[in-house]
């Protein structure tokens, strides 16, 4: 053979390998290339995951991505739980923006940081108001007693923070809360521009009512019956008249939380 055929076969060989070289570096270059897209979209999901569950529980976020996007409303036993702040307004009145939203900031996260741990749901802030669901999200059996526990550590909570408050030179904030238990709708409402998750129902309207009558008695925190009759011998309560209410033709009976008792005993409810 010539050296000319030999030459041939191996030139080909040799630009052969080359192309393969080249196919294979720009393979790798495209691999990063989708690994680097891959991980930016995986990081936007993540964040945009994040910021939903701002404004549904991670729960309903789950199974919205799970479902495509559905999610079953139900009806179901819950506890509602509302507290407003007393003279916030007034107070805001003299106080600049910054300040205002700082304070407001730091109350509704220790509340927040209250609720949480007795299987809670911060559902809305409504203004210097709050409104919190035990029970909405799946089935809960301990969940009036959960949150009146929720509601006695938003009350330490309170007091701590108006701790700092005083300290920085600003007033300190008091609340009402009022707990009531009732069957509502839960589902994820509103259209296909806003939508999130809540409740529909006639105990919403009677927390928001007990939230009130706990100027009229002058207390900070207010339970129902429907929530009582859950509760052990480990709180005390005590029984507050009974007050007619608007929208209600009967009167709304009520009873202030004033503790826990060291252990559970009868005689720790009082009427």
């Amino acid at each position: 053979m010539s050296d000319l055929g030999v030459l041939l076969p191996l030139a080909a060989a040799a630009t052969t390998l080359v192309l393969l070289g080249a196919a294979v570096v720009l393979a790798r270059r495209r691999i990063r290339r989708l690994e680097r897209l891959l991980g930016d979209t995986t990081g936007k999901l993540e964040r945009l995951q994040l910021q939903f569950a701002r404004f549904a529980p991670e729960e309903v976020v789950e199974g919205l991505i799970q479902d495509g996007g559905a999610f079953t409303p139900v009806r179901r036993e819950v506890t509602v739980l509302f507290a407003d702040l007393r003279g916030f307004t007034g107070m805001s009145a003299h106080l600049d923006p910054m300040a205002t939203v700082t304070i407001l900031n730091g109350y509704f996260q220790r509340m927040n940081d209250a609720i949480a741990p007795h299987h809670g749901y911060l559902a809305e802030l409504l203004g210097d108001g709050l409104l919190a669901f035990f029970g909405a999200l799946e089935p809960n059996p301990w969940q009036a007693q959960d949150a009146v526990l929720g509601a006695l550590d938003m009350r330490a909570a309170l007091d701590a923070y108006n701790a700092e408050l005083r300290a920085q030179g600003r007033p300190a904030l008091a609340f009402g809360v009022g707990i009531h238990s009732g069957e509502v709708v839960a589902g994820v409402i509103g259209t296909a521009a806003l939508s999130k998750f809540g409740v529909v129902g006639d105990a919403i309207n009677v927390a928001s009512r007990v939230e009130g009558l706990t100027r009229w008695h002058g207390v900070d925190l207010l339970i129902t019956d429907a929530v009582l009759r859950h509760l052990d011998g480990r709180f005390r309560v005590r029984a507050m008249p009974e007050v007619p209410v608007k929208g209600k033709e009967e009167p709304i009976r009520t009873y202030h939380v004033e503790g826990m008792s060291p252990a559970p005993t009868d005689a720790a409810r009082s009427a």
